[in-house]
Order: C-alpha cells, then sequence, then structure tokens
C-alpha cells in the first residue's frame, strides 16, 4: 500500500531535487547507477517492463536496483532519470550534484559515511568466492584453503579490503568491473574473486565453467554494514533521505527476495 506523504516532506523534496545539476525540475529523481553489476544493474539495448532508458545513452539500464529506483520515484511521484556512472565516480558525482541518488548495490560503509549519509537497507547478502569449476579451491571449507592464491576485487569495493584476511594471499590489482574480473578467473590469472552472493549467483549463470564457494562462518570477518545495501543521498538532504525509508519501510522482505530472483532470472 502506498504510504501518504506529509504536504511539508513533498514539497521540502522539491526543494531538495531542484539542486541537481542540469535537470531542475522538481518532479525529477536523478539516480546514479554503474549499469555493470549484476544482478544489482546492468545494461540492455532494447526496453522491458523494468528497464529504463539511461540518461544520454542509446541503451537501457535493467536489474534489482531499478526496481529499487522505480519504486522509490513512484511512490513519491517522480519521474525516474537513469545516468550510468564509473563505480568510482558515483560518490563524486553525487557530491557535484549531477545526481540526486546513488542506487547501486552501495554498501554503507564508515569510510563512505564520511561523504554521504545512507539510508536503511535494501538487500542483505552475504561474501563469497568465485573460482573455476573442477578445481581444487571448488571444494573449498575456509579462508585457510585460500592461503597464497591469487585473488581479485573490484577496485574501490568492500570486497577488495576484505582479501587481506587470506594469509599470505596474493592480493591482484583491483580491476575497474566484473566482466574483467570474470575473465581473470576464467583464464587463470587470478584464482579467485570476491563478490557478494547476488552478483557471485549471477556470474555463473552465464559462465558455466565458474562456481561459487560458500565458506559460512569459515569465511570472511565483515560489520553488519559489510553485508547490506543501501541509497546513498548528500548529508544536507535530509528530507529525501526520510522520504526514501519511508518507501523502503513499505516493501517487504518477500518483495525485496522476489525482485532480486526475478532479476537473477532476467540477466542476460
Amino acid at each position: 500500500m502506498r504510504k501518504i506523504l506529509s504536504l511539508f516532506l513533498v514539497l521540502s523534496l522539491g526543494v531538495v531535487l531542484t539542486g541537481c545539476g542540469e535537470n531542475e525540475q522538481a518532479n525529477v529523481l536523478v539516480v546514479g547507477l554503474e549499469c555493470n553489476y549484476a544482478p544489482f544493474n546492468w545494461t540492455v539495448s532494447d526496453s522491458n517492463e523494468v528497464a529504463v532508458e539511461i540518461n544520454g545513452v542509446n541503451a537501457y539500464c535493467d536489474g534489482y536496483d531499478i526496481k529499487i529506483a522505480q519504486e522509490i520515484a513512484d511512490e513519491l511521484e517522480y519521474e525516474l532519470v537513469i545516468r550510468k556512472i564509473e563505480w568510482d565516480g558515483l560518490i563524486p558525482a553525487l557530491l557535484a550534484d549531477e545526481i540526486d541518488v546513488i542506487i547501486a548495490g552501495m554498501s554503507p560503509t564508515p569510510e563512505r559515511s564520511q561523504t554521504v549519509t545512507f539510508t536503511d537497507e535494501y538487500y542483505r547478502s552475504e561474501q563469497v568466492l568465485v573460482v573455476q569449476e573442477g578445481s581444487s579451491l571448488a571444494s573449498a571449507s575456509s579462508l585457510d584453503d585460500f592461503i597464497g592464491t591469487a585473488i581479485v576485487a573490484q577496485l574501490g569495493t568492500l570486497q577488495d579490503g576484505l582479501i587481506d584476511q587470506i594469509n599470505n594471499v596474493n592480493h591482484l590489482t583491483a580491476l575497474t568491473d566484473y566482466p574483467s574480473l570474470v575473465q581473470a578467473v576464467s583464464s587463470g590469472i587470478a584464482d579467485a574473486l570476491v563478490a557478494e552472493l547476488p552478483v557471485a549467483e549471477s556470474i555463473i549463470a552465464s559462465n558455466g565453467d565458474l562456481t561459487i564457494v560458500y565458506l559460512g562462518n569459515n569465511g570472511f570477518t565483515v560489520s553488519d554494514n559489510d553485508v547490506s545495501v543501501s541509497v546513498a543521498v548528500r548529508h544536507e538532504d535530509t528530507e529525501l533521505l526520510e522520504l526514501i525509508n519511508s518507501v523502503l519501510d513499505s516493501i517487504s522482505s518477500e518483495t525485496r527476495n522476489s525482485w532480486m530472483s526475478e532479476a537473477l532470472t532476467r540477466q542476460p
């Protein structure tokens, strides 16, 4: 059921959103994301019932993040605009008022919270490793099984920081996107990559030579923030923060899990 928003908050949101770069109409919500992080977000050439056209690009963005973004925009009665931005450019774009929010599978880490404010979580998952199917690592049961191996992760992410929890690890130079990470493991350059579970499931769905290693309690040590993802807003956008949290509170865990399952099924 749609929540009834107070007139004060709606008017306040109009003020908040008028500061966003070129899109100064108060009826537009500009969302930044990679469109290259399935199942949270990815790029497609054709429209479908979920995908939204990428601003300035002849393509569309689909994924779990798009479902969340569209729900927020619909509830607040705003037009959704998607901007495709490289991962390490998302927070700078937000701070520069080029976008209104980041909805990109981003974890609310303490480091990021120094520069942006995060909403309540909109998804929660676990951290896993992806290895070649049939390799000795496919049966690994703890981080100790990865001692001395070459591990890689995406640049500027939580996953890259987790690698050093493995003793005597060969921490490879972080790569900018997941297609490059997958290629590194498939080619044998890397023994494994670190990813959160939905992303790993997306990878193996389209790469039959790879498999997921679940380590459970013998895996990485992470904080509560490390296993959740949230929407990022500017520190000063307190009204927008409250409105988005109100929308997120109305989405049940069953609905969130259903949307993620649909994204995993729909991804290319």
